[in-house]
């Protein structure tokens, strides 16, 4: 089974350029990537939808894209994005899933608001399958900072 791949989506990079990604008001969304998924994700992955059956699931978690548990709100920290130096900084609140049970080898930040279907921004592996069982499920994103900071540009 392939782990997934931390990555900066090559879409996104494109996508950026064409205008599709609104940080100052867009909501984003992080997607759990179930233990051994079956698919390939990374660089290459494009879109939310790619994930399919290898989104995790649990109680309290669901693959539903409807369901409010499907992907933690990533509200943009207050102040972001910004500068540091000569580099664009990014910063997010932690992704918090809820009363879960739930296992997962990685996640995709995803903006569900894209002018386009290449909706993914990035595909972070976790190190290992990661779990919470009957409680919280928290995706923690770096200080920012030019050489911290989860989404940069140099």
């Amino acid at each position: 089974m392939p782990a997934p791949v931390t990555a900066l989506s090559n879409a996104f990079k494109l996508e950026l350029l064409k205008g599709n990604h609104d940080f100052d008001n867009d909501t984003f969304r992080v997607a759990l990537i179930k233990e051994n998924p079956s698919g390939t994700f990374g660089a290459a992955t494009v879109a939310y939808s790619e994930l399919g059956s290898d989104q995790a699931s649990g109680s309290g978690y669901t693959s539903t894209f409807d369901a409010v548990s499907t992907g933690a709100q990533a509200a943009i920290a207050t102040g972001y994005p910004q500068m540091d130096g000569t580099t664009a900084v990014m910063d997010f609140d932690d992704a918090v899933f809820t009363n879960v049970t739930v296992q997962a080898d990685g996640c995709i930040l995803y903006n569900p608001n894209a002018d386009s279907a290449a909706n993914v921004i990035a595909v972070f592996n976790f190190g290992g399958t990661v779990s919470a069982t009957a409680g919280d499920f928290t995706i923690q994103f770096p200080a920012p900072g030019a050489s911290t900071s989860i989404l940069r540009l140099a």
